[in-house]
């Protein structure tokens, strides 16, 4: 069999899911806007990577006001501010932590949630967000004081809703126990890094939070940083995103010896992809949102073509059964499994 790609699917209409247990539709694929707005790709390039989305359906745009030093929110504020969409019909959201080089505007305290959030909609030319996330979480800042500075935002009207994210679900249930305790309002999300190499936290520990609390989650990074393609096989290719000033890590990740096993495990997955049609990044997708409670899972793309190749996935989820599933599993040997 050649290991070349499957031609990929073509990109269907994107359905919607509710964000956790809130009454919030959001896109089952959103866009995210890391690495490639305002950094790697021309603000006309990223304008038309938003309307090719909007057009299929998707309703979810990610930033945060860390991304290319505020240039993203910028940028897709911009994009925004020149479209005639009307406000109602889509979902923005952006992250809250590192704002600045001055102690105050880093971290979780009532101070930068505020200061920051109303930064990130000036960037934004926006009224309000729809969901801001907390970044990450705070060891410097009490709990009791960020859930009372989200409901205030909240209350305030710069944002609808709020998550939290790459929080551990101890800290995620802190802040829903003390919302009930005090009368706020709890995070509704949780965004996590999720794809076929990292599995413990969406699969294990997200779905009970889900049940028990209704926190739903967005996942980011379907292909390890654009590991999960067969574009890599040992090499690093120029036009890569592992090439850009600043993303050595990711470099040194993909050539380092876990890098190089993983990408042997990607095409290992060639024939599988080739079975049902697909290109890898599709098959790698797909698996994705089949995880119970991922309300979204968030594309990071540098041109419209390969954000209409991504969308094909959607097409590739419901040929994914359980024994498909289970293949992959066997492929891969990295299935987690509940603790005794």
């Amino acid at each position: 069999m050649s290991l070349m790609e499957s031609p990929p699917l073509p990109a269907a209409s994107v359905s919607c899911r509710n964000l956790g247990k809130s009454g919030l539709r959001v896109s089952c694929l959103g866009l995210g806007t890391w690495v490639t707005f305002g950094s790697q790709i021309s603000d006309e390039t990223a304008e038309d990577v938003l309307t090719v989305a909007y057009e299929h359906g998707v309703n979810l745009f990610d930033t945060a006001e860390v991304y290319a030093a505020g240039k993203a929110e910028r940028t897709l504020g911009n994009i925004l501010k020149s479209k005639s969409w009307r406000r109602s019909s889509y979902v923005i959201t952006t992250k809250i932590f590192w704002g600045g080089q001055a102690e105050t505007e880093r971290g979780l305290s009532r101070k930068h949630i505020i200061e920051g959030l109303r930064g990130s909609l000036e960037r934004l030319q926006l009224g309000y967000v729809d969901i801001v996330f907390a970044n990450r979480s705070d060891p410097n800042s009490p709990m009791e004081e960020i859930v009372r500075a989200m409901t205030y935002v909240i209350n305030q009207g710069l944002a609808l809703y709020w998550g939290t994210s790459r929080w551990g679900a101890a800290e995620i249930m802190e802040a829903y126990s003390m919302a009930r305790q005090f009368n706020l309002i709890p995070p509704v999300c949780e965004q996590a890094e999720h794809h076929l190499f990292q599995r413990e936290k969406v699969e294990m520990q997200l779905p009970e939070l889900y049940h028990k609390i209704g926190v739903g989650s967005v996942t980011w990074s379907p292909l390890a940083c654009g590991l999960i393609t067969s574009k890599y096989d040992g090499r690093v290719p120029d036009t890569c995103r592992v090439t850009i000033k600043g993303y050595q890590w990711l470099k040194d990740k993909v050539q380092s010896e876990d890098g190089k096993k993983q990408q042997a495990k990607v095409m290992d997955l060639l024939p599988i992809a080739h079975q049902l049609g697909c290109t890898v990044a599709q098959l790698a997708i797909a698996w994705c949102l089949r995880s119970e409670g991922v309300s979204s899972v968030l594309l990071g793309v540098s041109s419209a073509e390969q954000l209409i190749e991504h969308l094909g996935a959607l097409q590739v989820l419901s040929q994914l059964t359980p024994q498909t599933v289970m293949e992959i599993d066997g492929l891969l040997g990295n299935k987690p499994h509940p603790k005794k």
